[in-house]
């Protein structure tokens, strides 16, 4: 395992600089983040109700200490305050950053976004967060087990931290970047490399060897020419884990 404190990829940093000012567009080219985007909630909902020991999953929120890696323009930080966390989102691209402090303010959220590293929150604020969120990440940095690794630094024992990416399969290349990019033009040309997606089973590997156990994953199933959107049980293209923290 590594620890990489300046691990980024500039030219994916500045492909979203590029297209900052669509983020919150629900047609733009962030369609695709803001359908799934309940779905990861849905996820997480879950879960957080079962650590809460209740059926109401939005009790488990408040007070709760979140921090959001990668968050870009804010989708899922956003709808992780609505529910009462406090959240910190963390990004390396200014123009995302700026786009997501102006929508909270907008939506009157508090929401202490940073311009920092995984790995440099790591070292400042080991062990204080109750819920890491990693969501379509990973496939952007050059060395996604430091990340991973940053992430378990990050969670106090026993947290949860949440990662969701794109398995490393051929459906996932004919959907997400064949049809998504190159026919159907839902997403920008170039927005993934099919080489970065993740296995799963290379993800959960990486996230046993950072001291956290993959407790649950699901699915999400999301058509681009339907627009169907559903969280389902095959991991064969986009999917979600739920690890805790020993």
């Amino acid at each position: 395992m590594s620890s990489n404190p300046l691990n980024v990829n500039e030219d994916e940093i500045a492909k979203f600089e590029k297209v900052a000012s669509q983020w919150w567009d629900l047609n733009g080219d962030f369609k695709p983040l803001h359908l799934i985007n309940p779905l990861r909630v849905q996820f997480i909902s879950q879960h957080i109700a079962l650590e809460n020991s209740n059926t109401d999953a939005n009790n488990g929120f408040f007070d709760k200490k979140f921090v959001d890696v990668g968050c870009g323009g804010g989708i899922l930080s956003e709808s992780l305050a609505k529910l009462g966390a406090k959240v910190t989102g963390i990004d390396m691209g200014t123009e995302p950053l700026n786009v997501a402090k102006l929508h909270a303010l907008e939506s009157n959220l508090i929401i202490n976004y940073q311009k920092i590293t995984a790995e440099e929150k790591a070292q400042e604020s080991a062990n204080t967060f109750d819920v890491v969120t990693c969501m379509e990440m990973l496939e952007h940095v050059p060395d996604p087990a430091s990340v991973i690794q940053a992430c378990s630094t990050l969670v106090k024992p026993g947290g949860l931290v949440f990662f969701s990416t794109l398995n490393k399969s051929i459906k996932s290349y004919l959907l997400a970047i064949l049809a998504a990019e190159k026919l159907l033009k839902i997403v920008p040309d170039g927005t993934h490399d099919h080489d970065k997606f993740i296995r799963p089973s290379q993800l959960i590997g990486w996230a046993e060897h950072s001291g956290l156990k993959c407790i649950d994953a699901c699915g999400i199933h999301y058509n681009p020419l339907t627009g169907n959107h559903k969280l389902y049980d095959s991991l064969d293209v986009n999917y979600i884990l739920c690890c805790r923290k020993l």
